[in-house]
This record gives C-alpha cells, structure tokens and sequence, in this order.
C-alpha cells in the first residue's frame, strides 16, 4: 500500500470520529434539557395500587372504586398544573415548585367520592389508596424530590 492510501485512510477514520463525537455530544445535550419520559397507564397504575392495599381495604373497596378514585387523583394533578398535556420532548421548564400533601389530596378524593357516590366505608382506605399511588407515581419516575417538612 502506497502512503497515499494510508494517509487517506487515516484521515477517513478520524473525519468519521469526529462527526460520530460530535452528534453524540449534541444528542447528550438535547436529551439531557429534556424531561424524562414518564409513562402513566391507568390499568397499570390501578393493578399497582390495589394489589398494595392493605387486607381490610381490598375488602371494602371494588377495583372499579381504585379506578375511579385513581382519575379523579389524576384530574386533581391536571388542575393543579402537573399533568400537562404536551410533554414529549418538552424542555424542562418548571418554574414554580408545587408541593402535594397527602392530607389535601386524601381530603379532595373524599369530597370527590361523595359527589360521584362511591361509598367509602372507612376513610383510611382513601389514605391507604393515596400512599400507593404515590408509590407508583415513584415507581414510574414521576415524582420530584420530597420536601423538608417544617
């Protein structure tokens, strides 16, 4: 082989390196302003937080009542500005830090249950249901960093 061929070889090899570095680095960067993809399905989150239940509240709540529970939760987030409906490739634009309690939360989701008629024997069952939701939310990566509490 001639030096000629040598020369260009090399010069093909570190021109393909540097354009391969170059769109990586790009891509990092995009991917990294970008908010990750948490993906909320409603069957999966309902099997989720009835199977996380205790005992006597699987007694007393139907699945049909976890799921109807869990989309007003769900309503309740998108009034609150944290479900947006357009978030693919959204950049990372949170401003105001929102802070969900459980108590408020538990609180909206028997008012809701009232109006709806879905007979709550035992308030604890809503608290039970909210703490397991938001284990999915966690499980899915959809939930921010917790706050200290004062």
């Amino acid at each position: 082989m001639s030096a000629v061929i040598i020369l260009a070889i090399v010069a093909a090899t570190v021109l393909v390196f540097m354009i391969a570095a170059i769109t990586i680095g790009r891509e990092a960067r995009r991917l990294d302003s970008v908010a990750p993809r948490a993906v909320y399905e409603l069957e999966q989150a309902t099997q989720f937080v009835a199977d996380r239940l205790p005992v006597a509240s699987q007694a007393r709540l139907t699945y049909a009542d976890v799921r109807k529970l869990l989309v007003f939760h769900m309503r309740w987030l998108h009034d609150k500005g944290l479900q947006p409906s357009n978030v693919v490739d959204r950049r990372q634009d949170i401003v105001d830090e929102i802070v969900i309690d459980e108590q408020t939360l538990t609180a909206y989701l028997l008012g809701a249950a009232e109006q709806n008629r879905i007979e709550i024997l035992d308030d604890v069952d809503v608290v039970h249901l909210v703490k397991a939701h938001l284990e999915y939310f966690d499980a899915i990566g959809a939930v921010g960093p917790q706050t200290e509490l004062n």
